[in-house]
C-alpha cells in the first residue's frame, strides 16, 4: 500500500513514469488494406492512399516520417497483414527497406541501397472463406537500430517497399465473385516498437544481396554449381557483426526444387559457418488459412514425418530470418559465400532468392 501510495505521489507531482509505461508499445500504420492487382497486366491508376507510390501493380513504396522514425526504439515488430482478394494460390511476398538520398524524389536513380528485410508465402485462400486474412509476424530489432542512427538519417530517407506478386487468372475462374477482377491481394503494414528510451549504437549495415536469383544454370558465380559470392571492404572496423540470411527454394515443376529439400552451406572469409536444410516442420497449423482446395495440404491431415520429407516452406507462413553472429570484423577486405551443392533445377527451370546483409557496430 504504501509502494502504492508513493508511486501515485510521485506521478502527481512530477509526472513519473512506471516500469509499465515505458515499456508500453507504439504502433505506427504503414500501409492500411493497399490493393495489389496482377502482376502480368498493364500497371493500373487506381488511386493511392497520400504518400503512397505504386512502383507497378506488384509494388508499393513509402516513405517514413520523422513522427514514424521517432516512435522507433531498438525493440521493433514488423507486423503485415494479407487480405484475401482474387488470387487463390500461394504467392511469395517481401517487405524491403529503402535508403533513399535525403530530401530527394523516390526514382531509382536516387535509392541508394534496396534490402529485403522480411519474406512471406500466402496461402491458397478463397475471399469468400472465412479466415480471409493472415498476419506476419517478424521482430526486426536490428532495423530499429539503423532507423535511429543519426548519421544515416542525415544522409537518407527511409522508405518501405511491399511487393506482392500475384495474378487472378485461376480465381477468375474458380472463385465466385472474382470473374473479370484484376484485384489479387489487400496489404497492411505495421511497425509496433516499445516506447521505452534506449542508448542507440551506432549500427552500420552491409549490403550483399537482396532478392537475388540463385541456380546453377544462370544466375552462379561457378558454372554449373549452385554458388554465389560476394567480396566487399570494410573501411572501418565492425564490432559485434551479424549476418542475415534469408533463402526459399522455388521450382514447381515435376522433381522441382520447391518440393526437395537441400542443405544450404554458409561461408564467411573461406571458412564455413553454417548449414540449414530449409523446412522440414509441420504445415499442419497453417490449414486453417489455406482454404481454397490445394494440392499441398489435400483433404486429409498429414504427419510431421510426412511434411519433413519435401517441404521446404508453408503456404500462409513467414520465411525464416537466419542470423549468426561474425564477431568483431577487421578493416579490408571479407567475402561471403552461399552453397547449395546438391541443386540440380531439373529442366532449367526454378530459383532461390538470395538475401543477405551484414550489421554491426562501427
Amino acid at each position: 500500500m504504501k509502494k502504492l501510495l508513493i508511486i501515485l505521489l510521485c506521478l502527481q507531482a512530477f509526472g513519473c513514469k512506471t516500469s509499465q509505461q515505458e515499456s508500453q508499445s507504439t504502433e505506427r500504420q504503414i500501409f492500411d488494406q493497399i490493393i495489389f492487382y496482377n502482376g502480368y497486366g498493364k500497371t493500373v491508376d487506381e488511386p493511392v492512399d497520400e504518400y503512397v507510390i505504386r512502383l507497378k501493380n506488384s509494388s508499393y513504396v513509402k516513405q517514413l516520417t520523422e513522427d514514424d522514425l521517432n516512435a522507433i526504439s531498438d525493440r521493433l515488430n514488423l507486423q503485415v497483414t494479407l487480405h484475401a482478394r482474387c488470387d487463390n494460390y500461394d504467392r511469395l511476398g517481401h517487405v524491403a527497406l529503402n535508403f533513399v538520398k535525403k530530401g530527394k524524389p523516390y526514382v531509382e536513380k536516387n535509392v541508394v541501397i534496396s534490402q529485403e528485410i522480411a519474406r512471406f508465402v500466402t496461402p491458397f485462400m478463397n475471399k469468400n472463406k472465412m479466415p480471409n486474412s493472415v498476419d506476419y509476424l517478424y521482430e526486426i530489432n536490428n532495423i530499429g537500430r539503423l532507423l535511429n542512427n543519426k548519421e544515416l538519417r542525415k544522409t537518407y530517407d527511409f522508405w518501405i517497399q511491399f511487393d506482392l506478386f500475384g495474378t487472378p487468372d485461376a480465381a477468375q475462374k474458380q472463385v465466385e465473385g472474382c470473374e473479370g477482377r484484376g484485384d489479387v491481394y489487400g496489404g497492411s503494414i505495421k511497425l509496433i516498437s516499445s516506447s521505452k528510451p534506449y542508448s542507440n549504437k551506432v549500427d552500420k549495415l552491409v549490403h550483399l544481396y537482396s532478392r537475388d536469383k540463385l541456380d546453377n544454370y544462370k544466375h552462379t558465380n561457378v558454372e554449373g554449381e549452385t554458388i554465389k559470392f560476394n567480396e566487399f571492404v570494410l573501411d572501418r572496423p565492425l564490432k559485434n557483426a551479424r549476418l542475415y540470411v534469408i533463402t526459399s527454394n522455388h521450382g514447381a515443376n515435376k522433381g522441382g526444387e520447391e518440393y526437395i529439400r537441400r542443405e544450404h552451406v554458409v561461408y564467411f572469409d573461406g571458412e564455413e559457418i553454417a548449414k540449414y536444410t530449409p523446412g522440414g516442420e509441420s504445415c499442419e497449423e497453417y490449414r486453417v488459412l489455406n482454404t481454397q482446395s490445394n494440392g499441398i495440404y489435400g483433404k486429409k491431415t498429414k504427419k510431421p514425418e510426412d511434411w519433413a520429407r519435401w517441404n521446404n516452406w508453408c503456404p500462409g507462413n513467414k520465411i525464416p530470418i537466419r542470423i549468426y553472429d561474425l564477431g568483431d570484423l577487421k578493416t579490408g577486405k571479407h567475402q561471403f559465400k552461399m552453397d547449395v551443392p546438391e541443386a540440380e533445377f531439373k529442366d532449367q527451370k526454378g530459383y532461390i532468392p538470395l538475401t543477405a546483409y551484414i550489421q554491426g557496430e562501427e
